[in-house]
């Protein structure tokens, strides 16, 4: 007789595929354009910092020839799309189709808004911020914004150097053009800029929520094992593993914890065994059957992959 299916309760993890999850990533995509477009004609454009990519040479370019900034973006990611379709496959190029067609028609469409701020390092860092934030919801919709990251990419496909280095390279060279073309002082601007996108790109992807991974090397694991499950109510992995000295089998216990109970953690290894090795890292993510810390999810003992 087949089992009946248990009803979903709030809190599952329910996937998303199919038409609604690609429902989904394009409208992150579409919110996340329009947002870095925002942020474009707000505080970068209109403060001339150009920190880097096909919007960085599109200031260069406005500065230069009065051209409209989204005339040559199309300009250059039509070409560059064209490239990357051609040369990094089919798949990648139709993940860039939407962000490179729609981003620019976002900076055309608010190319008239009003810039709140002259001042330079408040547009690099309000700029920094809104590009990011757009950039990382594009990110989370599994899309891109097209533009010189397809020309890293490529760079990268037929020199063997890494992506980072390549993308370093391509926005340090607009950089670099932006100090020739308007001046040293807006390059450093564009830097800190630069930086900022960076920074809330990961914020978007990985969230603030840091939880905390420890991993407990010693030699009364089985009572440290049972004071984390019972007293601390936390679920944890026995990894094994082998002493690079001794050569000796040992059991490596790793735990997940909210970053509030680390120090509970702590106190609780210490009082069993002063001399137990802990090591602790952040942990941005922490997904899994039944359970994600950094969606407010709790961590506990009976949904351990342990």
């Amino acid at each position: 007789m087949p089992s009946k299916s248990r009803k979903r309760r709030p809190g599952d993890y329910i996937p998303l595929s199919g038409p609604f999850r690609h429902a989904l990533d394009t409208f992150m995509i579409l919110i996340g354009a329009f947002i870095t477009a925002m942020a474009f004609n707000l505080f970068l454009l209109p403060n001339h910092i150009a920190s880097g990519g096909v919007s960085g040479l599109s200031i260069i370019a406005k500065s230069l020839f009065n051209i409209e900034p989204a005339f040559t973006q199309w300009a250059l990611n039509i070409p560059l799309f064209a490239a990357g379709y051609l040369l990094l496959g089919r798949y990648y190029a139709l993940r860039s189709l939407l962000g490179t067609v729609v981003l620019p028609l976002f900076v055309f469409l608010t190319k008239d808004w009003t810039a709140p701020t002259t001042d330079p390092l408040l547009a690099s860092l309000y700029g920094g911020i809104g590009v990011g934030l757009g950039l990382g919801l594009v990110f989370r919709g599994r899309g891109s914004t097209g533009g010189l990251s397809i020309a890293a990419q490529i760079i990268q496909k037929y020199s063997g150097l890494s992506l980072s280095l390549c993308v370093v390279l391509m926005d340090g060279l607009v950089i670099v053009l932006a100090g020739i073309v308007l001046s040293p002082e807006r390059a450093l601007y564009a830097l800190i800029g630069l930086y900022i996108t960076g920074k809330f790109i990961d914020v978007v992807e990985l969230g603030f929520n840091y939880t905390k991974v420890a991993y407990i090397i010693a030699d009364k694991t089985d009572e440290i094992a049972d004071a984390v499950l019972h007293h601390l109510d936390r679920g944890l992995t026995k990894l094994s593993a082998q002493g690079g000295y001794t050569g000796d089998d040992r059991t490596v216990l790793m735990v997940v914890v909210g970053q509030s109970e680390v120090t509970s953690l702590k106190t609780l290894v210490q009082t069993i065994e002063p001399t137990a090795f802990v090591i602790i890292t952040n942990a941005h993510e922490v997904l899994g059957e039944g359970f994600s810390l950094g969606r407010g999810s709790k961590y506990n003992k009976s949904k351990n992959p342990g």
